[in-house]
């Protein structure tokens, strides 16, 4: 099962006549980053590496996480991240993947405390974000994956909780939508497995996946026909 939306409407990620690699940069939190993966780096290093190899079509990759960036943070970075990321004569990135938002879910102090961004401020802060990354190139939206509530609080300050995860992730797909940015819904995703699927596939923070659970997350990512398209790869 795969969850998206937009596809159609981003067949031109690639053109026909494309014969260069294509350069990517993947901005956003610590799903990005990679945090709890020491073997592979997290599901960008893993693709970068991919790309890396010999017989790899060599399309550039770059790593742009922050761990605890919300959207605001994400959003104040990009274009510069963005413009200095050209490389092959100076030429700026074919694409923005985004991955952001659980951090913004978060309640602070207490279960049932404030959200580190409140709801309204966050639906404004991202049409400010995606806006303004559509304005740069092509943009693919990747979401969070489930958090384990029975650890939390993170930090012994954060507690991540699915009713809040599902609401701004919801917000970000309909905004996605509204766009046409297509949008891979791993939330729904990983929770259709089952719970000792997803609760396999996290750190014992209960917060970051694991060694598994990036693994799981590229193979999405490369399962995801939007990606297929855009890397001429047969899903």
């Amino acid at each position: 099962m795969q969850t998206l939306v937009g596809q159609s409407s981003q067949s031109s990620l690639l053109a026909p006549n494309q014969l260069q690699p294509l350069r990517l940069v993947a901005l956003g939190d610590s799903l990005i980053y990679g945090f709890g993966d020491p073997e592979g780096g997290g599901w960008v290093e893993r693709l970068r590496r991919q790309w890396m190899a010999a017989d790899s079509v060599g399309h550039v990759l770059y790593n742009l996480g922050v761990r605890g960036d919300g959207v605001r943070h994400v959003a104040r970075r990009l274009e510069d991240e963005f413009r200095h990321r050209g490389e092959l004569r100076h030429r700026v990135p074919d694409v923005i993947i985004l991955s952001v938002g659980v951090n913004d879910s978060a309640r602070v102090g207490r279960r049932h405390g404030r959200n580190f961004t409140e709801f309204d401020d966050f639906e404004t802060d991202l049409a400010d974000l995606l806006d303004q990354a559509q304005r740069l190139c092509q943009v693919i939206f990747v979401g969070m994956t489930p958090v384990d509530e029975t650890k939390m609080p993170f930090s012994d300050l954060l507690y991540y909780n699915h009713a809040d995860q599902h609401q701004y992730k919801e917000a970000t797909r309909l905004a996605c939508l509204e766009r046409e940015i297509p949008y891979l819904d791993l939330f729904d995703l990983w929770l259709s497995r089952g719970e000792s699927w997803w609760r396999s596939r996290l750190c014992a923070d209960g917060l970051h996946p694991n060694v598994a659970g990036y693994s799981a997350l590229l193979q999405d990512f490369l399962n995801w026909d939007e990606v297929s398209q855009l890397l001429r790869i047969k899903g």
